[in-house]
């Protein structure tokens, strides 16, 4: 039997650490969850007023790090803390950036993928900013290549847990894709 709930809810949602450059050419980060890919070179975020927000308007560019288990707290303790009140705060929590070879946004070292975007558009609606932007490249950590391609089974990801809020380990691979399903045609 199955219960019916007056909400619903996507879930998990993957935890992305977005890096800009502010005004002074400082690095910045925020937590944000409400994103995902759309379309083949495609990622769609939507950010409330941040810092981050405005220095995505300002630059047009900023990258996007995958979160990891053992970069929980520090990824966690981004999106809780404002630039504004802690200049800091990457510092604090233990991130260091280097910039980006194709955009003008950091890479956090910590995060060992991260992807490098061009916006494309942002649509202001409901009091949120809807970015879209173009991927075009990405950088990882060597100890996370198979056969010089990234292998997500190497990098402990998380989600957020939009029901019970928390933070969730992704796990292991339980089929192929285009390859599960196989037994099922004729």
């Amino acid at each position: 039997m199955k219960k019916s709930f007056d909400k619903g809810f996507v879930a998990p949602h993957p935890v992305f650490i977005i890096a800009t450059y502010d005004e002074n050419g400082e690095p910045n980060a925020m937590n944000a969850a409400w994103a995902g890919q759309a379309g083949p070179n495609q990622i769609t975020i939507s950010l409330s007023p941040h810092n981050t927000t405005d220095n995505i308007k300002r630059n047009m560019e900023f990258t996007v790090g995958y979160a990891t288990v053992d970069t929980v707290a520090a990824c966690d303790y981004v999106g809780m803390v404002s630039k504004n009140k802690v200049p800091n705060k990457l510092e604090v929590c233990g991130l260091t950036t280097t910039k980006s070879e194709r955009v003008n946004a950091p890479i956090i070292n910590e995060l060992p993928v991260s992807i490098e975007c061009k916006v494309v558009k942002i649509e202001e609606e409901f009091g949120e900013n809807r970015v879209v932007a173009e991927i075009v490249g990405a950088v990882a950590d060597e100890s996370v290549l198979t056969e010089g391609k990234v292998d997500f089974g190497k990098v402990p990801l998380i989600t957020f847990d939009t029901v019970s809020l928390c933070y969730r380990e992704v796990g292991d691979s339980v089929g192929g894709a285009w390859g599960a399903g196989k037994k099922f045609l004729g």
